[in-house]
């Protein structure tokens, strides 16, 4: 009878596909793909997770589940050990009797212990009892939220009129978050990007920024980021404006039939006082002013553009990045104070360009 494992690889096999591949369909990691095959279950935190992968894998490969999860228990039920009374002699019945009067004068002295401590406690009123902490959900409203999650916790994330949810389901040695695409895993400080609305680009990232590990009351700090997918709409009638020879740009990055959102990636080489803010987005007004450090990172997602001010120029590294190209592009020399517009403009040929305008 062809065992759990095998059956696994021999499918998976069958269809050309490598683990890494599988793990980028799935959200399950490589190595648990692996210990699947292999039937190595020491490598999960536990048999929950053992079985929600199996399941996850299982009906990706097009497998019956009804097949499955037999193999499995077939497999646990010739892991466990035979009991060490069959493999000894019958012991003598002498030691047991007294064994069992030991321990049934131990248990009396305990019931009376634990009788005479707790009459020792002073009654607690109803009032006195701590209530359970209330499950939370939160709305994704922004380009990102962090902040700290507990198990059962949940955040609602909007892509194209879809709501997804996502849920903190437990804290171990990792934490798990169930999501619309199968449970995922993260380690300390690691990341999952998802595509939401399967068109090929990972809308969503999710950070574990910090947790204790088996600690369900310290909770575990996540951060969420949401991108602009490069086929999102933009709003028509927009404020662009057509470059005339007296306002030429200071620097072209993108040149298009049409005007598309956009990311401004921003990674600090220094320290740097850093503004900004978007532009012609009544939901997203308002000034963002904030010291940054070396090695810092900032992500600025915007639709029609986005106003700069920078301490110093070459402090920052900057990039753009739109309809799957990446621009990298600076903004002045060193010890220079920049304020700038990062926005698309209409040129005499009526196409579009994404250009850094100089403000006086």
């Amino acid at each position: 009878m062809e065992s759990l494992g095998d059956k696994l690889r021999t499918v998976r096999e069958e269809q050309g596909l490598s683990y890494d591949y599988i793990s980028r369909e799935t959200n399950i990691s490589s190595r648990y793909l692996e210990a699947l095959e292999k039937e190595d279950f020491s490598a999960f935190p536990g048999e929950s997770y053992v079985l929600g992968f199996l399941k996850n894998y299982g009906e990706y490969l097009g497998l019956n589940q009804e097949e499955l999860l037999p193999l499995y228990r077939s497999l646990k039920l010739r892991e466990q050990p035979v009991p060490v009374e069959q493999l000894l002699r019958k012991p003598s019945p002498l030691p047991k009797i007294i064994g069992g009067l030991a321990v049934v004068l131990l248990v009396a002295a305990l019931v009376l212990g634990v009788v005479y401590f707790i009459n020792q406690i002073p009654k607690r009123t109803e009032n006195s009892s701590v209530p359970a902490r209330a499950v939370s959900e939160h709305v994704l409203s922004t380009d990102f939220l962090e902040r700290r999650f507990y198990p059962g916790d949940s955040i609602l994330v909007t892509e194209e009129n879809n709501t997804y949810k996502f849920v903190l389901s437990s804290i171990s040695d990792a934490i798990t978050i169930t999501t619309p695409r199968g449970p995922v895993m993260l380690d300390l400080g690691h990341e999952v990007t998802i595509d939401l609305n399967n068109n090929g680009f990972e809308e969503l990232r999710i950070i574990a920024a910090d947790f204790v590990k088996n600690d369900d009351q310290a909770g575990a700090l996540l951060r969420f980021e949401q991108k602009v997918s490069p086929q999102a709409a933009v709003p028509d009638m927009l404020p662009i404006e057509t470059l005339s020879p007296e306002k030429e740009a200071d620097i072209v990055l993108l040149s298009a039939p049409g005007a598309f959102p956009f990311t401004l990636q921003v990674v600090f080489q220094g320290y740097c006082l850093f503004r900004y803010e978007i532009l012609f987005e009544r939901d997203r007004q308002g000034r963002n002013e904030q010291y940054y450090q070396r090695s810092e990172e900032l992500s600025i997602s915007a639709q029609n553009g986005i106003r700069l001010g920078i301490s110093n120029a070459q402090a920052v590294k900057l990039q753009v990045v739109g309809q799957g190209r990446t621009i990298p592009f600076e903004a002045g020399g060193a010890g220079e104070v920049v304020a700038a517009d990062l926005r698309w403009v209409r040129d005499e040929e009526d196409r579009y360009r994404l250009v850094l305008l100089r403000l006086e």
